[in-house]
């Protein structure tokens, strides 16, 4: 093996010194700042183990002994004495022994493929998420505030969520990686500030990895009060909810651009009331404001309980965003890899309602070396695709951002439409000697006598798959009673216009008109149908295809 510089040292070392055993079985250990190594019985070494490291367990394995060893580099006064020392003692272990240690992979790729080393244009980016906060802030907003919007779907769009950065999601089963996988990304193994992992549960808070000027954690409680951040609304779940809530700021190219958030794991075996706030309220939370969803399998949990089949109902309608991953590949023989992938597809098929077949990306995603005799150039051709993924996120994320608010905009003109809708039909139905609850209740148990939801489809743009459910107008009508209500005809002033010809205007020119100026320095003379596809649901411009 060939020598190279320690990053915990100041002297030499061999290849043994990536600080890692890993074993067939895909077992990991727990390293923080600390080495540990394997070792044959020391023998004439012993006296150097027992003043610079730590024996810490001893093996015998088919009448060999072992000693597993660990110690602290920054504890050793004389450091190139440490790695110096230690160097000979791992020379002298036999070459048939040292497929015991293993090497960190090589993570330049990552920085190529996301292109991190690449300066962005700050202030465009700026310009552009300050005009779209304006034509929120007087377009949309007012129309959600007249008509209550925010009860009908309890999605309050914030300052913080509009100039959030892109969301990454991670949701599957405990202990498949998930935390592993974001230690990978950002390069965070054996730093004291990694994520715990493990083979038992070990992620029990939802945890939220982004950019920060300096390494500190954050409480859930401060990051709700926070008005600068985006999860304030995370309050309505309550205290306990809030406790399981973490924030960790570190300075990192990667998050200088995206936000990671790791869940805990799915647990088929606990009822969902033993967690103490409501996890799948949360995940939907979560689930709504995500760029980019990756749920996470591994070889041994692919079975499909209540908690998961309810997660993937959440996940209903954001099939673009999913990306389905089966990790630690690399524990496994080919033939058996095969098996495994098509039992994923057999249990997850029922699961998500789409006429085409998941994209299934198959690697290892930890920082060690792939396993011998694995697929290992289909392993990194996998990872670098969705690593690709993750970069037309970050690439569009400004396209992405005005896209959700156009079509949240959409989603508020129609709700006013019906409201307005529901308002003139009870005014035509009332008399003087009508019962106001009794004929009101006539109209909401049954929209479809009075032309409520028809008359709104002969309306321009509003396609019937954007409808929102009939029921949910009872119980928002049940909270608000209609008289609260104007008719949008009344919705109108002289200096600041009406609030329907507003938001229309937001919807069909204003933002598609910011969309084609961001586009113009990636691709001239693209024309805002083209851009925004004219429809009512702007494509998504990370989709697969």
């Amino acid at each position: 093996m060939s020598s190279f510089a320690s990053p915990n040292s100041g002297g030499l070392c061999r290849g043994w010194c990536q600080k890692g055993i890993r074993h067939k079985t895909h077992d990991k250990l727990k390293l923080r700042s600390r080495i540990q190594v394997v070792l044959p019985w020391l023998g004439q070494e012993e006296e150097f183990v027992r003043n610079v490291l730590e024996v810490s367990l001893k093996l015998e394995i088919e009448g060999v002994m072992f000693s597993v060893v660990s110690g602290y580099a920054p504890q050793v006064e004389d450091k190139e004495k440490f790695w110096s020392e230690l160097d000979e003692v791992m020379q002298s272990i036999p070459r048939e022994e040292e497929e015991f240690i293993s090497v960190l992979r090589d993570r330049s790729h990552i920085d190529e493929t996301l292109r991190l080393a690449t300066e962005e244009k700050a202030g465009d980016y700026a310009g552009a998420l300050q005009r779209l906060r304006k034509i929120y802030h007087s377009s949309i907003k007012p129309m959600e505030q007249a008509y209550k919007y925010n009860e009908l779907r309890q999605h309050e769009i914030s300052d913080g969520e509009i100039t959030s950065k892109p969301m990454v999601l991670f949701l599957g089963p405990w202990s498949v990686g998930k935390s592993s996988m974001i230690n990978y990304l950002l390069g965070l193994n054996d730093s004291p500030y990694q994520l715990y992992t493990g083979a038992e549960p070990t992620t029990s808070e939802f945890t939220v990895i982004m950019h920060g000027e300096k390494i500190r954690s954050v409480e859930g409680i401060v990051m709700a009060a926070d008005s600068s951040r985006s999860f304030s609304p995370l309050e309505k779940f309550g205290q306990n909810f809030l406790e399981k809530l973490i924030g960790i700021e570190m300075p990192h190219k990667l998050l200088e651009r995206v936000t990671f958030v790791d869940t805990p794991g799915i647990i088929e075996n606990r009822k969902q009331q033993e967690r103490g706030y409501p996890f799948n309220d949360v995940c939907q939370w979560f689930i709504d404001r995500a760029d980019l969803i990756f749920v996470v399998f591994d070889p041994t949990k692919l079975d499909v309980g209540l908690e998961l089949e309810m997660l993937f109902r959440q996940l209903k309608g954001r099939e673009s965003q999913i990306r389905i991953i089966l990790n630690k590949a690399d524990s496994l023989a080919t033939q058996d890899l095969m098996r495994v992938y098509g039992a994923l597809f057999w249990s997850l098929a029922p699961l998500i309602n789409v006429t085409e077949p998941p994209r299934v990306y198959v690697s290892s995603f930890w920082p060690y070396e792939y396993a011998p005799d694995t697929s290992r150039e289909l392993f990194k051709r996998e990872e670098i695709s969705l690593l690709e993924d993750l970069n037309q996120v970050i690439e569009n994320r400004m396209e992405n951002k005005i896209a959700f608010i156009r079509q949240h905009g959409i989603r508020v003109r129609i709700h006013s439409l019906l409201v307005d809708r529901y308002v003139q039909t009870f005014k035509e139905k009332m008399s003087f000697f009508s019962d106001p609850e009794l004929v009101f209740k006539e109209i909401v148990d049954d929209p479809d006598k009075f032309y409520i939801f028809k008359s709104i489809l002969a309306k321009t743009n509003v396609s019937k798959f954007d409808l929102p459910n009939r029921d949910a107008y009872r119980d928002f009508f049940g909270i608000n009673p209609i008289t609260n209500f104007k008719p949008l005809s009344a919705q109108c002033s002289y200096m600041g216009g009406c609030l329907l010809e507003k938001i229309e205007r937001a919807i069909t020119n204003e933002l598609p008109a910011l969309l084609s100026s961001i586009n113009s320095g990636k691709q001239p003379g693209l024309s805002s149908c083209e851009a925004t596809g004219c429809g009512e649901k702007p494509k998504n411009r990370y989709r697969k295809n």
